[in-house]
């Protein structure tokens, strides 16, 4: 009852005109934003925190916050139509771009927002009722649990989206390398720079992912010399009741899935939307289909996505810890208007954090009262022939890339990254997995780090402490169940080559080659040989 109380008192200020009003500009701008390659919701807060000084506190809260999840749905559209993700939509160019090139572009987008709704809403519970305590989950994880949940993900993401485990291995590791590239945080030694001061502070997501997904992608499709635009044919937005029925389970499960991690610091949305994809990969019903164009394979990833935006807040507002760069810009707007995040915000700024958890949910109906009819409009633009359309595809990557550090260097690593993407493309490698090695690749190591110091260089510490045993555990689990497949999978096969050779035994009585009687009789008297049966 007190939660119910609490929600009608955010209400209460979250429904006032003048925040109404922000909330909806925040998830207008954002989705705006999203849609433009390369600039995500990091960017775009960057940009607009100075705007809010003369803003009321309350207001320019809740626009950044719908400034955030309004670009989270932004990004799918550009990562489904184009193949051109940010961070926080990696995982729906697999499903959602094969949609996309099956005339089911309307139908993925609207996936993408009910998906993003039902997510929302079900982190909005989670946050409601489990903010004041659920924090403190943060704190039982320690820097040995999460090397082995880190560890544990590179396994299971590596299969799923490859569907071969070495090959998806290989390509975490790739993307492992990758991430270790600039300082060392403990010695300040620079590691594989090369002599270039641009590379020491390390290689940016912004450019691996615009580069191994969207330059590309780019790449393939005119090297294929078709002309095709990223939309072809009609638009069906509204999905069956069968349709419905398979986009539910998903949702829910990725809404489950991204709510938790959350709440992780270091989690959130990037790692959020391959866990769901995961799970998905897994439990499904239609898993075999997911990786070739299905509803399941846009509606988890988009779910956990948004419920991962928003239970982010939690270990902000309860615990005043930043699990994220979005995250951190936010505390950094909380203290410019003077107020410290952390256990005594709930007691001491009631209003403020009541009214941003009920906001999360009225930035929720506008996203999809908002979107899903604009959908149209936004795929209007994506009518334009490829030739056309491609350099300002490039345009719009180039600036998304040049924004992150205002150095035109990152534009040529962009470029570089293009160039991996196309021979990974060629050699039928999937990109996902290195991203996923380039994003936990640095907090893999440095959690490591820390587990060795706190330990003394004692490596037991990985089975010593119970998360981390048990998550170990589960790693030793799924390898022996890939084992156990590859053997049984090879038995199979030898029986059905034995199976197609013949049973074995002496080889088989060629029949005598049929002769006229009166052929083999005269054959017979001129070699002096009996006839055949005398």
């Amino acid at each position: 009852m007190d939660v119910l109380n609490n929600l009608a008192f955010g209400f209460s200020h979250a429904l006032t005109l003048q925040n109404l009003m922000f909330c909806a500009i925040g998830c207008m701008v954002g989705t705006l934003v999203g849609l433009l390659p390369g600039l995500g919701p990091l960017a775009t807060i960057s940009l607009l925190l100075p705007l809010t000084y003369s803003i009321p506190t309350t207001g320019a809260l809740i626009m950044l916050a719908g400034i955030y999840y309004g670009a989270q749905y932004g990004d799918s559209v550009s990562a489904i139509t184009m193949k051109i993700p940010h961070a926080s939509s990696i995982v729906a160019c697999i499903d959602g771009y094969q949609m996309n090139l099956k005339g089911q572009t309307g139908l993925a987008l609207f996936t993408a927002g009910i998906s993003s709704f039902i997510g929302g809403t079900v982190a909005i519970v989670v946050l409601a009722w489990l903010a004041p305590s659920l924090g403190e989950v943060a704190f039982l994880f320690g820097p040995a649990d999460y090397c082995s949940l880190m560890l544990l993900g590179f396994l299971c993401v590596s299969f799923v989206t490859t569907g071969h485990l070495l090959n998806g291995l290989a390509m975490c590791l790739i993307g492992v390398l990758f991430g270790q590239i600039g300082t060392d945080v403990n010695s300040g030694m620079e590691r594989f720079t090369f002599d270039q001061p641009f590379l020491a502070e390390g290689v940016g997501l912004v450019s691996v992912a615009l580069g191994c997904f969207g330059i590309a992608e780019i790449a393939k499709n005119l090297d294929a010399g078709n002309e095709r635009t990223p939309f072809n044919g009609k638009i069906h937005l509204m999905p069956t009741w069968p349709e419905f029925k398979r986009i539910l389970p998903s949702a829910l499960r990725g809404s489950a899935v991204g709510s938790f991690l959350g709440i992780l610091p270091g989690g959130g949305p990037v790692i959020a939307q391959f866990a769901a994809y995961a799970l998905d990969k897994k439990v499904s019903k239609y898993r075999h289909e997911i990786g070739t164009g299905v509803i399941e394979g846009v509606a988890g990833q988009a779910a956990a996505d948004e419920a991962a935006s928003r239970t982010s807040f939690i270990p902000l507002m309860s615990i005043g810890i930043p699990e994220n760069p979005v995250m951190a810009l936010m505390m950094g707007a909380f203290i410019i208007k003077g107020i410290q995040p952390g256990p005594n915000m709930i007691a001491g700024h009631p209003d403020l954090f009541w009214g941003l958890v009920a906001s999360m949910w009225i930035g929720n109906v506008f996203l999809l009262v908002l979107n899903v009819p604009l959908v149209r409009y936004w795929l209007s633009v994506f009518k334009i022939p490829y030739n056309v359309l491609f350099p300002s595809i490039l345009f719009f990557c180039c600036i998304g890339t040049f924004s992150v550090n205002n150095n035109l260097d990152d534009i040529f690593v962009t470029a570089l990254f293009g160039l991996c993407g196309y021979v990974f493309m060629r050699l039928d490698m999937d990109p996902s997995p290195l991203m996923l090695g380039f994003i936990l690749g640095p907090m893999l190591e440095e959690n490591f780090r820390r587990a060795m110091l706190i330990s003394r260089g004692k490596f037991d510490v990985f089975v010593q402490r119970p998360i981390s045993a048990t998550l170990l555990g589960l790693m030793a689990v799924f390898i022996a169940w890939q084992l156990v497949g590859f053997v049984l999978q090879a038995r199979r096969k030898a029986a059905a080559r034995r199976l197609a050779s013949g049973p074995a035994g002496p080889a088989p009585i060629e029949a005598a080659p049929m002769v006229p009687v009166g052929a083999e009789a005269a054959a017979g008297a001129g070699t002096g040989s009996p006839p055949a049966g005398v």
